[in-house]
């Protein structure tokens, strides 16, 4: 095959890769790179986060030390008993002693994880370009990113981002 029949046929091949037909080009990409990461639990056990592909993800950074964090926990952990198919994933910016100090206090069933300072570096590729905390980013069920919310949640803008990927 020469260059230009090479080239001719690659490109054919991408083009009917990202326009598919209908849902089946949709199927065919693949779940964002975050999913080739793994962190800590809290017994020290390292999770693969490509474990959660398959479910409709809501992916939470947060910390112990931030106040917004801490406010949205309760409705998450209600989100979480209202919704067993939809798994929500803590992601702490912070350390395991605190994390542990944090859970004393607050109930929280839904799996948690410990980035520490490797949560700053993913928050930016998942478009946290000021690494503030809280960060959300919802994936639908063949690990894509749906949506993204930097700040507090609402109930109200939470039960619709929910909604969107379910």
């Amino acid at each position: 095959m020469n260059r230009r029949s090479f080239l001719r046929a690659a490109s054919g091949a991408a083009l009917s890769i990202t326009t598919g037909v209908g849902q089946a080009g949709a199927a065919m990409l693949p779940a964002d790179p975050v999913f080739g990461r793994s962190f800590d639990d809290l017994q020290g056990t390292a999770q693969a986060l490509s474990a959660y592909v398959g479910r409709p993800l809501m992916m939470n950074f947060w910390a112990s030390w931030c106040a917004p964090c801490v406010r949205e926990m309760p409705l998450l952990e209600s989100l979480h008993q209202q919704h067993p198919d939809l798994t929500i994933l803590g992601l702490a910016v912070d350390t395991r002693a605190n994390v542990l100090r944090f859970l004393d206090k607050v109930q929280v069933s839904y799996p948690l994880l410990l980035t520490g300072t490797q949560g700053i570096p993913l928050m930016r590729e998942l478009g946290n370009k000021g690494g503030g905390l809280p960060f959300t980013v919802f994936f639908d069920r063949r690990g894509r990113a749906d949506a993204t919310v930097l700040g507090e949640l609402k109930h109200d803008d939470l039960q619709a981002q929910v909604a969107r990927i379910r």
